[in-house]
């Protein structure tokens, strides 16, 4: 596989100041590019529902990698589903035609595994993307963030974009979104089990009945897997980011308090959704395609996160 050479070129990375992004620029860094041609859009100083802002944005990029998203759980995803539909699909929508018109040589999508049939086979493979309809509590923010890629693929077709679209798993690590509000499940966990110790608390209520899988995939290992599809692949086909381990809510909830060294009650509270019943993806595409492979250890990188967060915790 002969690399897209990053050394001279001027890439933009939406959502670059974000969790994900930081260690995306971090890659591209280790993988050659030059820090000071590197732009970064922040959403506070860059809305990209904007058409004239995704016009500034993309003028004399060479790369575009859109990371950034309007993104929550399932609680944000059942309070704000308009939102999260047209921020997400505005955004990438009007990027993608700037890139197109300012001559960008390389679009990378970040998509979502929401984007997934609620019931799709496991593990769930890119061919499967089409054969449903997504779990209903975040089909808004899935549905918008699939729609890049039919966009992405058509402009391949009529205009020869080279968009590629990249879909990484349940991502967790130091410096995620920790926020009750808007948080994923393993920083809603931690954080949790971190304020019942403070308050001495012996019952953790926690959403659902246990019962779900999901797939988690460490924030480096995410960045490492972008910057490698970056710079070797070149496909209208979608990709799966994944680690192919699946693990239950129940185990995980079990997991972090023994890591955390929590010994209360778990409460299910079985009148919250569930979301999605199982997630678990097929990485064989990844691997063949571009080499890419997750190499942080689940527990390893759990200990990281819950170590990240009780040195920041207020």
């Amino acid at each position: 596989m002969t690399a897209l050479d990053l050394k001279d070129k001027r890439i933009l990375v939406t959502g670059g100041a974000g969790f994900l992004g930081r260690r995306v620029i971090d890659q591209l860094c280790q993988a050659g590019a030059d820090q000071h041609k590197i732009t970064v859009a922040r959403s506070r100083e860059c809305d990209l529902r904007l058409m004239e802002n995704c016009q500034r944005a993309v003028d004399q990029q060479d790369i575009v990698i859109h990371l950034a998203a309007h993104v929550g759980g399932i609680g944000l995803n059942q309070v704000k589903p308009a939102q999260l539909f047209y921020d997400n699909l505005m955004m990438g929508a009007q990027l993608i035609h700037a890139a197109y018109e300012a001559g960008v040589q390389k679009f990378v999508c970040v998509g979502t595994i929401c984007a997934y049939p609620k019931f799709t086979p496991v593990p769930f493979k890119e061919d499967d993307l089409w054969n449903g309809y997504p779990e209903e509590t975040n089909a808004a923010y899935g549905i918008a963030k699939k729609a890049l890629l039919v966009q992405l693929q058509a402009y391949r077709q009529q205009y020869g974009l080279n968009g590629i679209y990249l879909l990484p798993v349940n991502l967790y690590g130091p410096e995620d979104n920790f926020d009750p509000n808007s948080s994923h499940v393993i920083p809603a966990l931690i954080r949790k089990v971190h304020e019942a110790q403070m308050r001495g608390e012996k019952q953790l209520p926690v959403w659902g009945d246990g019962s779900p899988t999901r797939e988690f995939l460490y924030s480096e290992d995410a960045a490492r897997g972008i910057v490698m599809g970056t710079q070797f692949y070149n496909y209208p086909e979608p990709v799966n980011l994944g680690t192919g381990y699946e693990i239950s809510i129940r185990d995980l909830i079990t997991l972090i308090c023994e890591l955390m060294e929590f010994d209360g009650e778990i409460v299910y509270q079985t009148d919250k959704p569930n979301g999605q019943p199982r997630r678990c993806l097929d990485t064989q595409r990844a691997k063949q395609a571009f080499g890419f492979v997750s190499q942080v250890d689940f527990k390893q990188g759990l200990r990281n996160t819950i170590e990240w967060y009780r040195k920041h915790a207020s």
